[in-house]
């Protein structure tokens, strides 16, 4: 299985891209110095999969878990605004009974699958 370690302000970064893209100029100015290539855009969501965390190996629980640790209350609660702005994040975790509150980590991979990691209040 995959590593699910991408950092969460990552994750709530990559909901707002594609609201904040902007469109480049097609040839640079000549007095500008050439530049290293900017990176692409997140890509847009083409499926959601949503997974408990508990479900997970229990290495990668662990990463989720320390990365959980070190991005604190905000940055969960800006990813789960980012899940709530989402229509198909929203409507992947309703099919599950679950809302962007459960949610506590993200990864989305460069094809456009967006994987939510979930953990039930014990």
């Amino acid at each position: 299985m995959r590593k699910i370690t991408i950092p969460i302000a990552a994750a709530a970064l990559m909901f707002a891209a594609g609201a904040s893209a902007q469109e480049q100029p097609t040839q640079p100015p000549a007095s500008t110095p050439a530049a290293p290539e900017a990176p692409s855009a997140a890509p847009s969501i083409q499926s959601v999969t949503v997974v408990d965390v508990t479900e997970l190996p229990e290495s990668t629980q662990r990463q989720v878990d320390q990365v959980v640790a070190q991005g604190g209350e905000t940055e969960l609660q800006n990813l789960r605004s980012s899940v709530d702005s989402s229509p198909q994040a929203k409507s992947a975790l309703e099919a599950k009974g679950l809302t962007s509150a459960h949610v506590i980590a993200a990864s989305m991979s460069q094809d456009g699958a967006l994987t939510l990691v979930t953990k039930k209040p014990s």
